[in-house]
């Protein structure tokens, strides 16, 4: 299981190779959001997205022998590109499995970074059973997008970061808002607030439709979305929390919140205006979450993390003709 201890062994090997993303504010999305608002942008990270922090945790930390026989990892572009980075900078191959219907600009970025791609149908085809050949045929290690320990320990370095800058803004108290899919980034931050920001509450967020971590939370128990595609949140869509992050959420986590498909784009279309950030739909429901959603919010301050940028132009298009 993932503990704070891992999690600052894990801040270690990322010094040099992560970005330590700032805390943004606008006194215009202040008014929006009834409080003063606060947004981690891991935008800004490599690869666009917070998941690079988990892909350099968990591939730094295998053994040489292991790393050089290759990665594997299945996602639909975000883990992707991180795991591509990370093992290509440590002269590792990897193998990602993405959905068909990934964005194409993620596909194209895996492959860029080093990666070889394999394709498969999302309605049709296993991606677990297409992994477990590649990984006996080859000897790839697998590493899984939210439901390993190292990768949820890497991820909660940006839970270290908040605890730290939020105190400079004068913030102890308050809801740290969570773009969540299978919980990985949620679980990793809730652990490390536990420790550094007792007094902060962690809150997934997600699209409606696709809330299976707030039914979780809500039920005490693991729930299944119906689907795992049809929401442009494409980054964040699941089946259910995993079996390693379901119970740190639950123990940690204050009720989830949901929001719909146009107030991503409504928020991600304010990020660029007033941030001068861009955000992908699944990146910016923390954010639609703290704007749209005040009354369900609890303390003077709210931080909500925009968990990345890797957005297709007509998609980002869309969000600024509806809403600029």
């Amino acid at each position: 299981m993932s503990s704070i201890d891992m999690i600052h062994a894990a801040a270690d090997r990322l010094k040099g190779h992560a970005r330590r993303t700032p805390l943004l504010n606008s006194p215009f999305l202040d008014e929006i959001a009834g409080r003063r608002l606060f947004v981690k942008p891991e935008c800004l990270q490599h690869t666009g997205s917070f998941k690079f922090r988990g892909a350099w945790s968990a591939v730094s930390a295998l053994d040489e022998d292991t790393r050089m026989r290759g990665i594997l990892a299945f996602s639909s572009g975000n883990h992707a590109q991180g795991i591509a980075m990370a093992a290509t900078k440590h002269g590792a191959p990897s193998v990602i499995i993405m959905p068909s219907d990934a964005p194409k600009m993620k596909i194209d970025n895996t492959r860029a970074l080093g990666a070889e791609v394999v394709l498969y149908d999302r309605g049709s085809e296993s991606r677990e059973q297409i992994g477990e050949r590649l990984r006996q045929e080859r000897g790839l290690t697998l590493i899984k997008p939210y439901d390993e320990p190292q990768v949820i320990a890497g991820q909660g370095t940006t839970g270290l970061e908040i605890a730290e800058q939020a105190a400079e803004h004068g913030v102890t108290q308050g809801d740290v808002l969570i773009c969540c899919g299978g919980g990985g980034l949620t679980s990793g931050i809730a652990l490390a607030l536990e420790e550094h920001a007792p007094d902060m509450r962690p809150r997934p967020c997600e699209p409606q439709g696709f809330d299976d971590v707030t039914r979780s939370l809500a039920s005490g128990q693991i729930e299944q979305n119906p689907a795992t595609s049809g929401n442009i949140c494409d980054a964040i869509l699941t089946p259910s929390p995993g079996e390693i992050t379901f119970p740190i959420m639950y123990e940690r986590c204050g009720p989830g919140l949901t929001v719909t498909e146009d107030e991503a784009l409504r928020a991600m279309a304010l990020a660029f205006s007033r941030l001068k950030i861009v955000l992908e739909p699944g990146g910016a429901v923390a954010l639609a979450a703290a704007l749209f959603r005040k009354d369900q919010i609890e303390g003077e301050a709210v931080i909500a993390v925009a968990s990345g940028g890797n957005v297709d132009a007509d998609i980002f298009r869309t969000a600024l003709e509806r809403f600029a």
